[in-house]
């Protein structure tokens, strides 16, 4: 499978990382330039398994890499500059020294972040407007496979939605004659009987600038007579696999993700398991949707050499299983999804990311075996387990870099990145880490290799530092996974997020402007309406409709939210986390009212006025879907005389719910101008109605009448 992978947008200015898949260091690998448009000059190193390929004319260029099983071919399309989604270049990943972001692994004590903003997809001066957003729709329509696009212009664009173009990509991996492929609009049909095992179909919408790209993938299968097909394949009659023009392979057979699927009941052919024994049937996958249980969790990260508290408080043989013991306080707390804090042999840092062995468990907690037991019994309490995958760099005390430092002649030389005076690149001039040479195939495959191993034992990888490792790598290692697991999360920590991310790398993503801006609503810095400008920014900055977002106030990084903002704007922040669209995550010791940002957990001295408070709200966004990842958030008009409050609306087929914000002191009075509601607060159950309004401490919900 050392095909590059799916076929790649950009734009005249910008560069992309192109490298071969699963790589063999020992192979050679050679790019070439098969056709261009008739105004570029570029030219590709032919001895560079791993090139940046920045193109100078708009156009469709289609390259070419030789590799040890066969020749590939890659098309890639090239936008004008002025389309260029603004900041595009800036968000891009992967290269050493780049200082743009901060990392939630090691910024210094104390600090609570000053990043506010966006990644790409904000006007700027530099480039073109915003960006629009594009969801594509796949079915199975009698013998045809159907893509249908749903673009939306940037939500401040006067454009007419009409005015929006679609462009589709056929996937170069995958075995269909193109000559039979119909697009009328923003659709795109496709007969079935000139497709082979799978089709991909890749789009973006192109407007003032071009969107994130979205994908459908049709995979064929065989429904046995009288099998079920689970509501996610279509018969086809007559089908055959006649396809031609394309470079597909058995090693490229599997699925690259996602988990929605098209209903056969909606398809005009016959219903599955109707025809003959072994039929063919095509399922429809949308892969960039995040894995159903993902958006439907409460996340708890655990800082593993402090959770558990002091360690001479404990009894258990290993810190896993002291975890462990703990294991049924989180369920009742309503946590269904634990992230831990790097569990690899590392340089004794007690956070974990400066790491010496790639496949090793800290001695410290334990050995492969007690990790395996404990992610086992987390699975008995019913939660998934995400792994903390460091991607970008290892310790200084790696033996490979202790090898290669200040050693040309080292076998290991090559795999890090290196400075004029010798020393290694980093970022944020942070001493105990040296940063990896993704140009390098050997560090590639070293990666890969961790990559699969502790892929057999989590059940998502939550990635460090992602801003800081090539799209490439990213893009190989969603495929790697999705194609064994489809459910399998990809949670990626990018300080300030980018909504490039969302195309073939990442489900779900750390929602940093709602982060900042919590922060500096709790310390009064900001209104609290400020809130909803946070939600929206998502839109604003292209992120598309099916991006999911994880909601935080604190982690291992960053100063406790109630040191720095108080206990009033803490409890009122818990509640933006469950009413807010996202998915809700706590940092260990946050229910407590813990105030050490890495202490061990002061168990013995929890506050119960927060942990009640946490374990209430759990429960009630449980038992509203409105608030869920589902539900829609819209603006109300209130009256308040306080600008820390803020009230908006959350509903879910036909209920609705209003939802009220107090980050300030004292008890705030709130009229709703345009929408009734019951009195009675979802939260306590209480009717909080007075003469003058609705009296809020720090949250309430209220369901609309």
């Amino acid at each position: 499978m050392e095909h590059p992978g799916p076929p790649r947008f950009v734009a005249v200015g910008d560069a992309i990382e192109l490298a071969p898949r699963d790589p063999d260091p020992t192979e050679t690998y050679a790019w070439h330039l098969r056709a261009a448009p008739v105004d570029s000059t570029i030219e590709l190193p032919d001895d560079e398994p791993v090139v940046e390929f920045a193109p100078d004319a708009p156009g469709t260029y289609e390259l070419e890499l030789d590799a040890s099983d066969r020749r590939h071919r890659l098309t890639v399309r090239a936008f004008p500059g002025d389309l260029a989604p603004a900041g595009r270049g800036v968000g891009a990943s992967g290269g050493s020294g780049l200082s743009g972001y901060q990392s939630g692994s090691a910024r210094t004590s104390g600090e609570s972040g000053g990043v506010s903003g966006s990644g790409s997809g904000t006007h700027s001066e530099g480039g073109g407007g915003g960006r629009p957003r594009l969801q594509l729709h796949g079915d199975v329509e009698g013998t045809e496979l159907v893509v249908r696009a749903d673009p939306q212009p940037h939500p401040d664009s006067d454009a007419d939605r009409d005015d929006v173009v679609v462009e589709f990509l056929v996937d170069d991996r995958d075995d269909v004659d193109r000559d039979q492929i119909a697009i009328e609009g923003w659709e795109l049909r496709i007969p079935t009987s000139v497709v082979g095992d799978r089709v991909r179909v890749h789009a973006v919408a192109v407007e003032e600038s071009y969107s994130v790209p979205d994908t459908i993938e049709f995979a064929r299968e065989t429904v046995p007579d009288g099998g079920d097909a689970q509501g996610r394949m279509v018969t086809v009659p007559d089908a055959s696999a006649e396809g031609q023009g394309s470079e597909a392979s058995d090693a490229d057979a599997a699925s690259d993700g996602g988990h929605t699927a098209a209903d056969p009941e909606s398809a005009t052919g016959d219903a599955p398991g109707d025809d003959a024994a072994g039929s063919d049937a095509f399922e429809v996958v949308r892969t960039n949707d995040p894995p159903a249980w993902s958006t439907d969790v409460t996340l708890y990260e655990i800082y593993v050499r402090g959770f558990a508290g002091p360690p001479e408080d404990q009894q258990a043989d290993t810190v896993f299983a002291a975890i462990e013991e703990r294991l049924d306080y989180l369920e009742s707390l309503g946590v269904d999804c634990l992230w831990l804090t790097p569990v690899l042999q590392n340089d004794h840092a007690p956070h974990g990311y400066n790491i010496t062995d790639f496949f090793s468990i800290a001695e410290d907690l334990g050995d492969r075996e007690d990790y395996e037991q404990f992610v086992e019994a987390a699975h008995d309490h019913g939660m998934k387990v995400l792994f903390d995958l460091v991607m970008n760099h290892s310790a200084r005390d790696h033996p490979f870099y202790q090898d290669a430092y200040r050693n040309p002649d080292s076998a290991y030389y090559d795999w890090y990145d290196w400075k004029d005076d010798g020393e290694p690149e980093t970022y944020f001039e942070w001493e105990y880490i040296a940063n990896w040479n993704f140009s390098n195939l050997a560090v590639r495959r070293h990666l890969l290799d961790a990559v699969d191993t502790w892929f057999e034992i989590a059940d998502g990888f939550r990635c460090d530092m992602a801003w800081a490792v090539p799209d490439s790598f990213w893009r190989e290692l969603r495929d790697r996974v999705k194609s064994r697991d489809r459910d399998f999360l990809l949670l990626d920590e990018t300080i300030p997020y980018i909504a490039d991310f969302h195309d073939g790398m990442f489900d779900m993503h750390f929602d940093t402007t709602l982060y900042f801006t919590l922060r500096q609503v709790g310390r009064g810095d900001e209104p609290a309406s400020a809130i909803l400008d946070a939600i929206d920014q998502r839109a604003e900055v292209g992120f598309p409709p099916h991006a999911a977002f994880m909601l935080y106030i604190e982690n291992h990084d960053e100063t406790r939210y109630v040191v720095e903002c108080g206990d009033d704007a803490a409890m009122a922040a818990a509640g933006a986390l469950v009413t807010l669209p996202g998915v809700p995550m706590l940092y260990g010791g946050q229910e407590l009212g813990q105030r050490g940002r890495r202490d061990a957990l002061a168990w013995d001295h929890a506050r119960e006025a927060f942990h009640e408070h946490y374990e209430r709200l759990l429960e009630v966004r449980e038992e509203i879907p409105a608030l869920g990842y589902d539900g829609d958030l819209k603006r109300v008009d209130y009256g308040t005389d306080s600008d820390r409050v803020v009230a908006f609306e959350r509903s879910l087929d036909d209920e609705a719910y209003v939802c009220v914000l107090n980050f300030g002191e004292s008890t705030a009075t709130v009229t709703l101008d345009t929408v009734s509601v019951d009195p009675t607060d979802a939260i306590t159950g209480e009717s909080l109605a007075t003469d003058e309004g609705l009296a809020v401490d720090d949250v309430a919900v209220f369901p609309v009448a």
